[in-house]
């Protein structure tokens, strides 16, 4: 494997992990990972490019080794914000090259949308926001997050690594064994009674009282001038966020004729952790778009 480091900066008042890969100087990639993930998670993508990049992976806040809010719910927004900071310090003045995963794909593409004048080009993995919402859902989703409020998420404990590993294994069977425990080892931590703690602050599983504008995400999808690359898996999950299949499979074309230049791409063999499930074949792409 590709050695990582890691970086500790402070990023709109929270103590930030960044994930670094390759040679400073050399070309900046941005891989931003996706809901209950972690910046590691790349690390196979990583493995498989043969190019001289300088890979630069955040712990989005209330992730990874990235501290917590302290606060009862996480705004979304707030990741469109981090993201500025942190490429504005690691890329000051540069337009880079950014990829993202499910949510992260979903703050790449906002972000791109919204300062396009710093995404040379963008790879979005199945980040393909929400189901729409309408205003009368408005009232039981307000009564929902202070449902929440008042009785926060938890998240359970493992007994062994061994264990965390066979849950990511039970959310995606194409998972390898090695694989599986690698990634175990960054996604959870020891806590004081010797159990394994996930390392996601359960308040991420809130309810937010904020819905999803599809009209207003597509005029900032619209302004992205970056060349984007759109990458699915051929037997994504991704449905049980878009509603019944045929419909969902429509309204994703719908959504992806608002970006000017974009093509697309399907991984054979993979399902929503394309970054996991075909790592070498996903960074043949990447490197291949971005030459």
């Amino acid at each position: 494997m590709n050695p990582s480091r890691s970086e500790f900066i402070s990023v709109r008042g929270l103590r930030a992990h960044l994930r670094h890969w390759g040679r400073a100087g050399a070309p900046e990639l941005f891989m931003l990972h996706g809901w209950m993930d972690v910046a590691a998670s790349f690390q196979f993508v990583v493995d498989g490019l043969q190019g001289d990049w300088h890979v630069i992976a955040p712990d989005w806040r209330g992730f990874g080794l990235s501290e917590r809010t302290h606060a009862d719910t996480y705004w979304f927004p707030d990741y469109v914000g981090d993201l500025d900071a942190i490429i504005e310090h690691c890329a000051p003045g540069r337009a880079v090259h950014l990829l993202g995963h499910s949510m992260g794909g979903n703050v790449a593409a906002i972000y791109a949308g919204v300062r396009p004048e710093r995404v040379a080009r963008l790879i979005n993995l199945e980040g393909f926001g929400l189901r729409a919402t309408t205003p009368a859902q408005a009232p039981g989703r307000y009564a929902r997050w202070l449902d929440d409020l008042r009785q926060p998420a938890v998240l359970r404990s493992y007994p062994t690594l061994r264990a965390v590993a066979a849950r990511l294994q039970k959310n995606n069977p194409r998972l390898s064994d090695e694989r599986a425990a690698f990634l175990a080892q960054h996604w959870a931590a020891r806590n004081q009674d010797g159990q394994w703690d996930i390392l996601g602050d359960p308040v991420h599983k809130n309810t937010s009282p904020l819905q999803y504008h599809v009209a207003e995400t597509m005029a900032i999808w619209s302004a992205i001038k970056a060349p984007v690359l759109w990458v699915e898996g051929d037997d994504t999950n991704m449905w049980q966020w878009m509603g019944p299949k045929v419909e969902a499979r429509l309204e994703l074309d719908r959504r992806l004729g608002f970006l000017a230049d974009v093509t697309t791409k399907m991984m054979l063999d993979a399902g929503h952790m394309v970054h996991h499930d075909q790592p070498v074949a996903l960074a043949q792409m990447i490197e291949a778009f971005l030459a």
